[in-house]
C-alpha cells in the first residue's frame, strides 16, 4: 500500500506531491512548496482517438460532480430535484476551487505528449471549456494553493505555496502477485483476485473511520490494477507531510522479506490487527483457500507450500499435517484443514506456556 502512485482521481501524498490525476475511457487501455509530481506516463500501447475523447468530454465526464466535490460547497451540490442551485458559470462561492491546481496531458500529434501545468478555474464552467478544448488524455488533480495556481509566473518565487490537499491511498493488486493463484499478474485482474481488494477496502474504510475518526472517504477504481482511497476531511486535507506519513505507517505490518523472513507480531494483537483478522478470516476462507479460488489449501502442492511458510520451531506439527492430508483416507476441506492448522498450532504454542517459542 502507498499513497504517492498513479489514481483514477490521483497521485498523492505521504511525500509532498500535490497533482493527482483523472483518465478519459482509451482506445485500449513536486516538488516541494510549488508542489506537483507529474504522474505516470500513459501506457505506450494506449491510442487515444480524438474523435472518442470529443465524445467523451462531451457526453460523459462527471464535470458538475468533480467541481462539487474539490469545492468543498454544500451550493454546488445537485438537490433532488436535478437542478444546482448555483449556475455552472458562477465563479465559485468557495474560494477552495478557484486555488486548486489542474494539470493536463494533451496528444496535439499521436504519441507527442504536452504537460500543461498551473491550471486553475474559476468556475466549473471555466473548467468545462478547458477540457472540452484541449480533450486532454490525461487530467492531473492537484493541491490547493495560497493563490490561484494560473497566477504563477506573475508572483514572486516561493510566493506560491501548497494549503491543503487530500489524503490519498493506493492499493495496487500487483502487491498481491505473490499470493494470487488465479493466473493474473500485473496489470490483469479477474474476479477472483479482485476479492483482495474488497478486503482491503473493508480493512482500510474501518481503521480510518474507527481509529482516526475520518468520515468523508471517496473509493474510486484506479482504471488500471487497483483502487485509490481519498480522505476528503478538513483535518486530513490540512495534515502535514509527517502526520500523513503516521498514518500510513500505521498501517503497515512487517511480515519480514525474501531476505530476512523472520517478524514478531505481539501477544495479544495490537487492536487494529485483531479487528482486520476478523474482518478477513470469513473472507479468506471463502474466497483464497478453496478450490475455486486461490487453492490455498486445495491442492498437496499448495498446502505444502504453505507449511514450508511456517517457523522451523513447528516443524513438528507442519510434517504431521502434511502426512495426513497426503493420506487417501483424508477428505478433508480446505475450511476443515485451516481449522486444523489453526487448532494443532494453538496447541503446540499452548505446551510452551509463556515460554517463547524458538524460531
Amino acid at each position: 500500500m502507498s499513497d504517492n502512485e498513479e489514481h483514477e482521481f490521483g497521485e498523492d501524498t505521504t511525500k509532498d506531491t500535490t497533482m493527482t490525476e483523472a483518465k478519459p475511457a482509451a482506445a485500449s487501455s513536486d516538488t516541494t512548496n510549488t508542489a506537483l509530481t507529474k504522474s505516470s506516463p500513459a501506457d505506450a500501447s494506449v491510442v487515444f482517438s480524438p474523435e472518442l475523447l470529443g465524445m467523451y468530454y462531451a457526453r460523459l465526464f462527471p464535470y458538475q460532480l468533480l467541481h462539487s466535490w474539490l469545492s468543498y460547497d454544500p451550493s454546488t451540490v445537485i438537490p433532488v430535484n436535478g437542478s444546482s442551485i448555483n449556475s455552472a458559470g458562477t465563479p465559485s462561492s468557495s474560494s477552495t476551487f478557484p486555488r486548486r491546481e489542474f494539470s493536463m496531458t494533451i496528444e496535439p500529434a499521436p504519441g507527442n505528449e504536452v504537460y500543461i501545468r498551473y491550471q486553475s478555474f474559476l468556475s466549473q464552467a471555466e473548467l468545462t471549456n478547458a477540457i472540452m478544448k484541449r480533450r486532454p488524455t490525461k487530467i492531473d488533480i492537484g493541491a490547493v494553493f495560497n493563490y490561484p495556481p494560473k497566477d504563477n509566473k506573475s508572483l514572486p518565487t516561493g510566493k506560491l505555496q501548497t494549503q491543503e490537499r487530500e489524503l490519498v491511498f493506493d492499493i495496487d493488486l500487483t502487491d498481491y502477485d505473490g499470493v494470487r493463484n488465479c493466473g493474473c499478474s500485473g496489470a490483469k485482474i479477474c474476479p477472483k483476485c479482485w476479492t483482495f481488494m474488497e478486503m482491503a477496502v473493508q480493512v482500510m474504510d474501518e481503521g480510518l473511520k474507527s481509529d482516526f475518526g475520518f468520515e468523508h472517504l471517496a473509493w474510486f477504481y484506479s482504471g488500471r490494477r487497483g483502487v485509490h482511497c481519498w480522505v476528503c476531511d478538513e483535518g486530513a486535507r490540512k495534515l502535514s507531510n509527517e502526520a500523513r506519513s503516521s498514518v500510513a505507517t500505521y498501517f503497515e505490518v512487517n511480515l519480514g522479506s525474501e531476505k530476512n523472513k523472520n517478524f514478531h507480531l505481539s501477544s495479544p494483537l495490537h487492536p487494529m490487527l485483531s479487528r482486520a483478522y476478523s474482518i478477513l478470516e470469513p473472507h479468506f476462507i471463502t474466497s483464497v483457500l478453496p478450490e475455486d479460488g486461490h487453492k490455498l489449501l486445495a491442492t498437496r502442492a499448495d498446502w505444502t507450500k504453505l507449511l514450508l511458510t511456517l517457523p522451523k520451531a513447528v516443524n513438528p506439527v507442519a510434517s504431521k499435517l502434511e502426512e495426513k492430508w497426503a493420506s487417501a483416507k483424508d477428505d478433508t476441506t480446505p475450511e476443515e484443514k485451516w481449522e486444523e492448522l489453526k487448532a494443532a498450532l494453538m496447541a503446540f504454542i499452548g505446551k510452551w506456556g509463556n515460554a517463547k517459542v524458538p524460531k
